[in-house]
């Protein structure tokens, strides 16, 4: 009795004496490879976030621009599809790229 008690208790150490090994192995590894993910993360830049305006005066010029530029791209796709030529077409956008900024200054009160 006593000598399988003492059999499956040197059993039981050496299975716990594994499995700390294999834990200590893998956590091994993953110390590995977390030094080279930070070793190779410190050779590349940090990218640079521009925290844009959240006011409404921000919001409310985002949201005219978006409009502008939403009815220039319909301009264009219109004359792409209605005009053969590539002249009227070229014209139609030079036209286009001169009259956006009259536009905006008469359509839209910049002052506020």
């Amino acid at each position: 009795m006593k000598g399988a008690r003492a059999r499956r208790r040197a059993e039981e150490e050496a299975q716990r004496q594994r499995l700390a090994a294999e834990r200590a192995a893998r956590e091994a590894r993953l110390a590995r490879r977390r030094e080279a993910r930070r070793k190779l993360t410190a050779l590349v830049p940090k990218p640079i976030r521009v925290a844009r305006q959240g006011g409404y005066l921000a919001r409310r010029r985002r949201t005219q621009n978006g409009v502008v530029l939403i009815l220039w791209l319909l301009v264009q796709v219109l004359a792409w599809i209605l005009l053969s030529g590539w002249m009227a077409r070229l014209g139609v956008f030079l036209l286009s790229i001169i009259v956006i900024p009259v536009l905006v200054t008469v359509v839209f009160d910049r002052r506020s």
